[in-house]
């Protein structure tokens, strides 16, 4: 298993659309790359901290790669929204791909170009070596699971499509048949 971590506004969100995906394994909402020790929700929330809003991604590379989930989490966002997604505003909000390993950051430097090359302003997604993430309040963990009513600048029609969103071979044949007799 292989874990990253993507700051993608509200982490409610951003954790509910991951968890739709084919191939992750877990899912944990939480606070990175600030600088307060096991900040509580209320202390992030005051912008103070400079922790983000953050989902730990633990994936099976087999079924789903960092540059699939990469260029999902594309989907989830506004690449050229700086501190801010949907209504929420503020550093707490901001978009980032944390990563824990140096092997990642060729695969992420690659999907973003190949993004930047789709749009027309610059991407203001931070990319960054995961410096620390702190667990959130169990109240948050698997929010829109107890709470399906609840708050999300997502629209429900991008949950869906991150069920059947299948990762495919670089010869287009979806991941795990490549074998199979057509």
């Amino acid at each position: 298993m292989k874990e990253i971590y993507f700051a993608g506004g509200c982490f409610w969100g951003t954790e509910h659309f991951f968890k739709q995906i084919e191939g992750v394994k877990d899912t944990e909402v939480g606070f990175a790359n600030g600088r307060t020790e096991q900040p509580t929700y209320e202390e992030v929330y005051t912008d103070q901290t400079g922790h983000a809003e953050t989902v730990r991604v633990v994936y099976d590379e087999a079924v789903a790669d960092l540059e699939f989930l990469l260029n999902m989490f594309f989907k989830a966002i506004d690449p050229t929204s700086l501190n801010k997604q949907g209504h929420d505003e503020g550093t707490r909000y901001r978009t980032g791909v944390y990563y824990t390993s140096d092997e990642q950051l060729p695969v992420i430097r690659k999907v973003f170009a190949e993004q930047q090359a789709q749009l027309s302003e610059p991407i203001v997604v931070e990319v960054a070596p995961l410096q620390c993430f702190y667990a959130a309040e169990e109240r948050h963990q698997d929010y829109l699971d107890k709470n399906p009513e609840g708050y999300c600048h997502l629209p429900l029609e991008l949950f869906a499509f991150a069920k059947k969103a299948r990762p495919t071979t670089h010869t287009g044949t979806p991941k795990g048949r490549e074998n199979e007799d057509r």
